[in-house]
């Protein structure tokens, strides 16, 4: 489930600190002494380190974006080039056996980035203004995830999508991916989202009409497992910015793109 308090996913961001959570005998910025405390990162300077690894800057317009010189943007660069790389070899050996080659795409901070509504709203989630910003189809792309996305369709290999946002936000996302470029394969048939009402048959095992027990692990790997063993293709790279996107195997190889504001589990 996604957290109330988003900003609590200390742990990974702290990473981009170069600190530790805890700051017992270690001395921070302007500071000359060690903790003797075991006080928690502070979350002021939290957000400080994330804007600057983001090089987040606002626009004329009041939007906040993200540097294509930041060091998030170098990061995605490398994630990029590295499966890129391994597309092309898996496709073309998945092709020399038959196969049918798929990657897999999560959709939230994966392909769209949110970093304007985690700012204006300090971190933190609710449903009915996550639900507008989704709807009004207008967040930017992650760097370099539309390319990727046709890049692998340029080598024929099947684009699928495996995100949590709901089947009312279909339309939205619809339309924001197309803005940016990654209009490939956006039907229902390749874009599969959360029906809790009427969840799919291969979900059975946690989810019934209007019952819903899937934990985010169970929902996107059920769904993996539903494009490998019921769609006949092979999975040959899942994307996506938590761990919980990835976990569950049905994949040969994963990508953690980058996000430091939140934490879904």
């Amino acid at each position: 489930m996604r957290t109330s308090q988003r900003i609590a996913a200390v742990t990974a961001a702290c990473a981009l600190a170069g600190g530790a959570l805890y700051g017992a005998g270690a001395a921070t910025a302007g500071q000359s002494t060690a903790n003797s405390t075991h006080e928690p990162y502070n979350i002021g300077l939290l957000v400080k380190d994330i804007d600057t690894y983001y090089g987040t800057t606002a626009g004329s317009d009041g939007v906040y974006q993200a540097s294509p010189d930041s060091p998030y943007a170098k990061d995605l660069a490398r994630i990029d080039a590295d499966a890129r790389n391994w597309i092309d070899k898996a496709a073309r050996k998945a092709h020399q056996h038959g196969e049918k080659p798929a990657v897999v795409f999560d959709i939230d901070d994966t392909l769209l980035l949110s970093l304007d509504y985690e700012k204006r709203y300090n971190y933190t989630y609710n449903s009915a203004t996550w639900n507008d910003y989704v709807n009004r189809a207008d967040r930017p792309a992650v760097f370099g995830s539309p390319e990727l996305v046709r890049y692998a369709r340029s080598k024929g290999v099947e684009v699928f999508y495996n995100s949590g946002l709901s089947e009312a936000q279909r339309a939205g996302a619809v339309e924001n991916l197309k803005k940016i470029g990654a209009d490939v394969n956006l039907d229902p048939g390749h874009m599969f989202l959360k029906d809790k009402a009427a969840p799919p048959a291969y979900l059975s095992d946690c989810a019934t009409p209007g019952t819903w027990n899937c934990t985010t692990v169970q929902y996107k790997a059920g769904t993996r497992e539903h494009i490998e063993d019921d769609l006949g293709y092979d999975i040959i790279a899942n994307f996506g910015d938590q761990y919980s996107d990835l976990d569950g195997g049905h994949a040969d190889r994963t990508y953690k793109l980058p996000n430091p504001t939140y934490f879904v589990s």
